[in-house]
């Protein structure tokens, strides 16, 4: 059984009562540094590349300075990071396509995004999201868990999830429920042992209400 509408804007205004401050999570400072902090946080967390970014772009400020990097120093920076060497590869590997077909800027459109190596939906999706402030859900393991979880959605993959989230929320809080649902999913609703008695959309989930 799908939620109303009333009910889908209720579990939107519980969870953003519930974390007021979830944005993303990934420390940058411009576009660049979010993109390429994006790619990095495939499959790692979000505190993983936190604790290596900074000396990255310290080391490699700008496109062109990682355009121009040798992959193994690359790697001596992200080495504590999942898929370290696919990563580095990506990232300088981008740095250049940045450099030679957009002008050392990252593109504000999501076909020109996923043109770029090591970036896929979820990654472009967060970039148009948090970097120029478009509406997008973009759906990693805690959305997807948590959204089908609850009954948002009964979807068996990240792609078909997203869709149907894109029918389901209202569009003008697309942004604002991917950050919140990261954050449900992060502090209350994980994957192996969810904390469904202080949750508070747990009397209207579907999953608790079993």
């Amino acid at each position: 059984m799908s939620f109303t509408k009333k009910e889908i804007t209720y579990i939107l205004d519980m969870l953003r009562q519930e974390y007021p401050d979830a944005e993303c999570a990934l420390v940058h400072q411009n576009l660049y540094q979010l993109l390429i902090a994006v790619v990095l946080s495939a499959q790692t967390t979000d505190k993983s590349v936190n604790k290596v970014s900074g000396h990255l772009f310290e080391a490699y400020p700008d496109p062109e300075a990682l355009a121009s990097a040798r992959q193994e120093d690359v790697i001596e920076i992200i080495r504590t990071i999942g898929m370290y060497k696919t990563k580095s590869r990506n990232i300088i590997a981008l740095a250049k396509e940045l450099q030679e077909r957009f002008s050392g800027c990252v593109p504000d459109n999501y076909d020109d995004l996923i043109s770029l190596p090591g970036v896929g939906r979820k990654t472009a999706n967060v970039v148009l999201a948090v970097g120029f402030g478009k509406q997008r859900i973009a759906v990693d393991t805690h959305v997807f868990r948590v959204t089908n979880r609850i009954g948002l959605v009964s979807e068996k993959d990240v792609l078909k999830t997203e869709l149907a989230l894109m029918e389901v929320l209202p569009q003008d809080r697309w942004t604002e429920a991917h950050h919140s649902l990261i954050f449900h999913g992060r502090n209350c609703c994980s994957a192996r042992n969810p904390e469904c008695g202080r949750c508070v959309i747990a009397g209207i989930c579907r999953k608790a209400g079993l």
